[in-house]
């Protein structure tokens, strides 16, 4: 009988390990994929951008602005990149948040603005996929937002942590801010109780 029990959790443990594996290699090949999407959106925006001769800094705030009105991304979409100099990362940033947008990259939260609207953006992961090693970040950290239309800089002015259900973090702030936001702690296993939140202005202006 404990031959058979063992046997049992053997198979069990093997089954939990597979399907995590089959579930990481996915994940991969969906990041992968839309990260071809954003450096080949990026790359036709900025091939556009210098038939216009228009020259700018690559990475300062609201360069290369391109025409922000023909912009109109629709869910599952993949809008643009999100760097993340700190860690040297470069991520896919997908129309919407649910979980087969967050399965392909950062997720934008559709009910929220998009740089030069003066409002808040909001942008949300999964830690242990495209967040990894946030809990490396920290103020004065700088995120870079690559769209179509432009490239906006960011610097975080705050952190903030709250209850996982908490919904006040997505809000009207008067003021152009980047919100980005995923699960804590950074190392629980299974389904944290927490998001872990930063907050970041656009560089050269007051937060």
């Amino acid at each position: 009988m404990r031959r058979i029990v063992g046997m049992l959790l053997l198979l069990a443990g093997m089954g939990i390990v597979t399907f995590a594996v089959i579930q990481y290699v996915e994940h991969q090949a969906n990041l992968k994929e839309a990260m071809a999407e954003a450096n080949e959106l990026i790359r036709q925006s900025n091939t556009i951008d210098a038939s216009k001769e228009r020259r700018a800094d690559p990475i300062s705030y609201r360069d290369q602005v391109i025409d922000k009105s023909k912009f109109d991304p629709k869910p599952n979409d993949v809008i643009g990149m999100l760097q993340i100099p700190k860690l040297e990362a470069e991520l896919p940033i997908i129309e919407g948040t649910d979980e087969e947008m967050l399965e392909r990259g950062v997720g934008h939260y559709s009910g929220t603005a998009f740089p030069m609207d003066n409002e808040q953006i909001l942008l949300s992961g999964h830690r242990d996929t495209v967040f990894r090693d946030f809990d490396m970040l920290s103020v004065g950290d700088h995120f870079i937002v690559k769209l179509p239309y432009g490239t906006f800089e960011y610097e975080i002015k705050s952190t903030d942590i709250v209850d996982k259900d908490d919904t006040s973090v997505i809000r009207s702030m008067g003021t152009e801010a980047l919100v980005v936001s995923t699960c804590y702690p950074f190392r629980f296993v299974g389904n944290a109780p927490e998001r872990y939140i930063f907050y970041a202005y656009p560089v050269g202006e007051d937060g």
